[in-house]
């Protein structure tokens, strides 16, 4: 543990306004921040002369990423970038972050830090199961479990018969994947000829998309393995933004490298800890694409209390959706992940689901696809409508909206070697 993790937040803070300080010094020289900073009457660092000087500063979206699209977000000259990451999955014009050598050396040290505190040591074998490229994720945590001391094997994603192969061949102890992935692993292990005892892996990094406690208990009970939450985003620099500790309660946001603030959605005032709310990120240690007060879209709430690993960094609480992944299903607020918590929760079903929303007529219908148990799919169909009207029967408590439920045999739904998609919304534009 670095001594930068347990500094008293005092010290912190002081240490967060200096490199808000050096942060707005490097934003005034982008074509973007040049003009929002000086509408608002700030022309240099010194303007800032307290962290609640931050929220005078207009929320980053983004948007305004896509309109200062390619270059207007960018406060160094290109001679001395040498790496841009761009978000995926998207459509039209992407958010692209850039970097310099300076960042990189930031990033991989934060990343270290996070594969660390999760109890990884040097003897490790990490399997980064991630997409590399344009995507952070493969890249971000690749670095620092170098930096960390780890052996790497850059596996990247999919190719499951290679993934096991270089498990069983090289010892893999600790894995860095989406949570579908590992659910798909788990489901492959039986065709493979895979037996737990011949892994030799402790402990998954999991990101890349949202997923429920009860995913985590599911993939830790399949592998017998510790699973760590993780969160990272693109245009904070990729995976290393907040990681699981060994205690598992909750995501430190490393706070030396992000000013953390939670909103409320409506107002757009800041909320008391533990009050859910938007993540709006500020990142201060980034140079050739600073950030200011982005808005994340992604809902959490900080825990209140403090950690028993001793750090004084403040943790987030487990993503409950996004502000702009909401479905409005005939005038109801649906969060996938509600769906998600009820569906994973019941034994009987599978690591594999699906989310569909169509129109019928002028009504919206909810359709949850879902793969069950091996032993639960029989010729018995009375067992099956039972379940499928149990399952049903949950959602509705949970969400007000009573949805069509399908139970699949295993192996039926599309699989993700990359973030899964989970919804399909298939409801006509207007």
């Amino acid at each position: 543990m670095t001594a930068v993790e347990t500094v008293p937040r005092e010290e912190l803070e002081k240490l967060q306004l200096a490199r808000l300080r050096e942060t707005v010094g490097h934003a005034l020289k982008t074509p973007f921040y040049s003009r929002r900073l000086g509408g608002i009457g700030i022309s240099r660092p010194e303007d800032i002369e307290s962290l609640e000087d931050l929220k005078k500063i207009p929320y980053t979206s983004k948007d305004d990423l896509r309109s200062a699209f390619p270059y207007g977000m960018l406060s160094i000259p290109l001679d001395d970038v040498v790496r841009l990451h761009a978000s995926s999955g998207t459509t039209g014009t992407p958010t692209v972050i850039y970097h310099n050598q300076h960042d990189l050396d930031a990033w991989t040290a934060l990343s270290a830090r996070s594969i660390l505190c999760t109890g990884a040591q040097r003897r490790d074998v990490f399997q980064n199961m991630m997409t590399y490229g344009l995507f952070t994720g493969g890249l971000g945590l690749h670095y620092g479990a170098e930096a960390a001391g780890l052996l790497v094997i850059p596996a990247s994603s999919g190719n499951t018969k290679r993934q096991f192969k270089l498990m069983k061949d090289f010892g893999t102890t600790v894995v860095h994947a989406t949570p579908s992935y590992m659910l798909h692993l788990a489901s492959r292990m039986e065709a493979e000829g895979i037996r737990l005892e011949d892994l030799a892996l402790k402990k998954a990094l999991v990101g890349a998309e949202p997923h429920s406690e009860d995913i985590r208990r599911k993939i830790e009970e399949l592998f017998s393995i510790d699973v760590y939450n993780s969160y990272g985003l693109s245009e904070m620099n990729g995976p290393g933004v907040a990681f699981e500790c060994v205690f598992k309660q909750g995501m430190h946001v490393w706070e030396d490298n992000y000013i953390m603030e939670i909103i409320d959605r409506e107002s757009l005032d800041q909320v008391e800890d533990g009050e859910y709310g938007e993540l709006v990120l500020t990142t201060l240690c980034r140079q050739a694409t600073p950030l200011l007060r982005y808005r994340t879209r992604d809902i959490t709430a900080v825990y209140p209390d403090k950690c028993p690993c001793g750090r004084t960094h403040r943790r987030i609480q487990r993503f409950t959706g996004r502000t702009d992944d909401m479905l409005i299903i005939n005038g109801v607020n649906v969060f996938p992940s509600q769906i998600e918590e009820v569906i994973m929760a019941m034994p009987e079903i599978g690591t594999n689901y699906q989310i569909v929303v169509q129109k019928m007529g002028a009504l919206d219908k909810l359709i949850v696809k879902t793969e069950v148990g091996k032993n639960i799919f029989t010729d018995d169909t009375r067992d099956l409508k039972a379940l499928s009207s149990r399952i049903a029967e949950n959602l509705k408590v949970s969400i007000s909206i009573n949805p069509t439920v399908e139970l699949h045999e295993p192996g039926f739904l599309p699989v993700a070697e990359g973030k899964a998609v989970r919804v399909l919304d298939q409801r006509p534009r207007m």
